[in-house]
Order: structure tokens, then C-alpha cells, then sequence
């Protein structure tokens, strides 16, 4: 086990993965260069995220912010005015963006696969050290995951992605790069973190 990533005292970190996407659906890999628009389950789960923080957190005290990508946006929008809040109010940090997938990109697991076999399976054993061909790994977002952390100085709600939400619960929780690449992806829903410590909040 890693050492425990800590918040600042007194910070709390509210967070989600966008809503789905038509590559969600369609099982591609969805990092830098693919942007799909959310469908309408995404749309309904962007929701779901908004009635969440109306339960738990105070929406109004928070700071927002998105991934840059068009899909991260797009759910920040649908979550603001869900909340009664100005859509288009809030930051986008490209720290918090998706993991770069490099030629994978826009691919199924089986055409990415078919370009290097070896290289796919021992990418799907090891993320934290393997990267796809002019992509990154785990690690490397980890490290621009532990900037940002590290630059948050009040209480945030992020919208970002797959990868990297499963990255910053990996980091909180002190796992191994194996037990990060073994957590769920889950969409609709909100982690909270205060301290080291992770909570996960699902629709009321």
C-alpha cells in the first residue's frame, strides 16, 4: 500500500466522472482527442450528480471546476443549472483532464488491441508503468492529479473522467496501482473527500 494522499485541513473535495458519452456506450477508448456528446442516460446522471450536492453539500459555498474536455463541460452546465446556478460559471484546469491515450484513442479494446497485442496485455496488467504509443500511464497522471490537489484552497466540486477519478480515490485511499486499474468507473454519482478520506454518495 502507497501513502495516503491528504487534503488540506478544513478543504473538502467533492468530485464525479461526466455523464455518459456515445463512446461510453459504444465501448471506446474516450481520452484527449475523442469527444462525444453526452446521451441521454449521461444527461439524466448529470442530473443525479446536481441532486446530490443539493443533498449533501452547499452547492453556493463551492468552487467549480471541469475538465477541459467538451464532455466534462457539458456535464458541469447540465449539473449548475440543475442547481439554480449561472450554466456557464465555472473553471476548466487541464490537470484534471482525461488520461492520454495516445493512438488508442477513439478505438474498442479489441482494434487498439490488435495494433500491438504484447503491448495492450501488458498495458492492461501494469497502468501504472505502461503507457499506450504516445499516451500516458497512471503514474503520470497521478502526478498532475497531486498538483491540483495540492493548489485547492477551498471547498470544489470537479467534474472529470473515468481514469482520473479512479486515480484520486487510488491516491486517498493509499492503493496499489493494481487496486487503482481494479476500481469501478461509476457515472451518476459523487465522491466526497475530507482529509484522507473517501465517501461515495449515490442518487437520492
Amino acid at each position: 500500500m502507497k501513502a495516503k494522499f491528504k487534503l488540506a485541513d478544513g478543504i473538502t473535495l467533492y468530485f464525479a466522472r461526466h455523464g455518459e458519452t456515445e463512446a461510453n456506450v459504444e465501448k471506446r477508448f474516450q481520452g484527449h482527442s475523442l469527444n462525444t456528446p453526452l446521451t441521454h442516460e449521461g444527461r439524466k446522471q448529470a442530473k443525479q450528480i446536481a441532486r446530490i450536492l443539493e443533498e449533501r453539500a452547499r452547492p453556493k459555498s463551492l468552487s467549480y471546476v471541469a475538465s477541459p474536455m467538451q464532455r466534462a463541460r457539458e456535464t458541469m452546465e447540465l449539473v449548475r443549472k440543475q442547481l439554480g446556478l449561472e450554466p456557464g460559471r465555472f473553471s476548466t484546469d487541464a490537470r484534471i483532464t482525461e488520461i492520454d491515450l495516445g493512438l488508442w484513442d477513439g478505438l474498442t479494446h479489441e482494434q487498439a488491441r490488435a495494433l500491438d497485442p504484447k503491448l495492450f496485455d501488458r498495458r492492461d496488467k501494469n497502468k501504472w508503468s505502461v503507457r499506450p504509443p504516445g499516451g500516458e500511464n497512471y503514474g503520470d497522471v497521478s502526478g498532475r492529479a497531486q498538483l491540483w490537489l495540492d493548489s485547492l484552497t477551498r471547498d470544489t466540486f470537479a467534474v472529470s473522467h473515468g481514469a482520473f477519478t479512479r486515480i484520486l480515490r487510488g491516491l486517498f485511499q493509499g492503493l496499489s496501482g493494481q487496486e487503482i486499474s481494479d476500481l469501478d468507473e461509476p457515472q451518476g454519482v459523487v465522491f466526497r473527500v475530507q482529509g484522507s478520506s473517501v465517501k461515495r454518495f449515490n442518487a437520492p
